[in-house]
């Protein structure tokens, strides 16, 4: 007996609420979710929608990911609230900075990231969160970035262009009906990288609604950071641990 791998099923995980500490002294909450019964093979650590336009830690693609990636995929994934924003884990000191200061916030995710050893980090980025990849993620040490519904707002043509020169990937993820940056679009605004992946996803929308669209965007993540877990698994067996949550 199995169970359909959906909504908001939560699978086995080791999970811990945890504290980032920033350099200029703001303490941000969020959570790591650790494979139960294996060591990671490589760690998303995840950046959040606008939080002014409803964004957190516990946006659906992050908090999905959060759910099943560790079960079904060995990943580690660190989620948190950049500063000034709230979800249930709680709020994060500070307030919104228009993506300056929440440099700080992608340094001290990075920091702890350093601290517990956690292997392979990758930034998983989805809109607000990619101007923040974009802009800060070349100064850390990360396997390249995952940008969700990049809509290049914040980081510049030079940010964007910094990243042709460096080894570490670049992959997009374009939804084919995306409120800010649709596909053709996205290929001007990213020549600038010439070996920069781009995915465009057909019938996509920029808030990846729907099961059909969650399944999508995390076979690509896992299809970038642990291939041989793939094909991911639709169904969980019912005598597993895992919970509605």
């Amino acid at each position: 007996m199995s169970m359909d791998i959906r909504g908001p099923l939560e699978l086995p995980a080791v999970r811990e609420n945890i504290e980032l500490f920033t350099a200029d002294g703001l303490t941000l909450v969020g959570e790591l979710a650790l494979p139960e019964d294996a060591q990671p093979v490589a760690t998303l650590v995840t950046l959040h929608p606008l939080p002014t336009a409803g964004g957190f830690m516990d946006s659906h693609i992050l908090r999905k990911a959060a759910a099943r990636l560790p079960a079904l995929a060995d990943l580690a994934v660190l989620r948190f609230n950049t500063r000034g924003t709230s979800s249930p884990r709680g709020t994060s000191q500070g307030t919104f900075d228009g993506g300056e200061a929440e440099q700080f916030d992608v340094a001290a995710a990075m920091e702890f990231v350093r601290e517990r050893s956690l292997p392979h980090p990758w930034l998983l980025a989805w809109s607000f969160g990619t101007e923040l990849a974009l802009k800060y993620g070349r100064e850390h040490d990360v396997e390249g970035i995952i940008l969700l519904s990049p809509p290049l707002h914040r980081a510049t043509a030079e940010e964007v262009a910094a990243w042709a020169g460096d080894s570490r990937r670049v992959i997009a993820l374009i939804p084919e009906f995306d409120d800010y940056l649709r596909p053709a679009e996205a290929r001007e605004r990213f020549a600038s990288i010439p070996d920069i992946t781009l995915i465009d996803v057909e019938g996509g929308k920029h808030l990846w609604v729907g099961e059909t669209q969650t399944r999508r965007v995390l076979t690509e993540i896992v299809a970038v950071v642990n291939p041989d877990a793939l094909p991911l698994s639709n169904e969980w067996p019912v005598s597993a641990r895992s919970s509605e949550g």
